[in-house]
């Protein structure tokens, strides 16, 4: 089970109308290089796999299964987030970061760090749908 972690500066982005999570185009792209929580805090800041073997240049696109609040705690569902190799393997990859790729600096969100890095090998896919920020 992959470990979710906020962007420090995703709160402020979210308070700043920098994110509507229920209708902004939301990206999950693939990473070896652990994101900072603090520093990170938009797409360039990332240093992303290579592009090939069917995992695409700036990852790809999430559906929202559900956004909702309880007691305080917000909740996001998502799904649509998988990668198939094809062709070879796709590059080794750790982290899966969420960015929201209609805001214009394509700000960071939220990172799952699958505690190990990976290839995906040609004819696998790997998956990272589910909650990304919530209890």
């Amino acid at each position: 089970m992959a470990t979710v972690t906020i962007f420090d500066a995703f709160p402020e982005a979210a308070a700043e109308k920098l994110h509507n999570l229920a209708s902004d185009t939301l990206k999950v792209a693939l990473t070896n290089t652990a994101p900072s929580k603090a520093a990170n805090t938009v797409y360039a800041d990332l240093t992303e796999i290579a592009a090939g073997n069917g995992y695409l240049a700036g990852g790809v696109t999430a559906t929202v299964v559900s956004s909702s609040q309880t007691g305080g705690v917000y909740t996001l569902i998502l799904s649509g987030i998988s990668w198939t190799a094809a062709g070879g393997d796709i590059a080794a990859n750790r982290y899966a970061v969420l960015y929201n790729d209609t805001a214009a600096a394509k700000n960071l969100i939220a990172c799952a760090d699958f505690g190990v890095s990976s290839v995906i090998a040609s004819g696998n896919t790997d998956t990272a749908n589910g909650t990304w920020i919530g209890a």
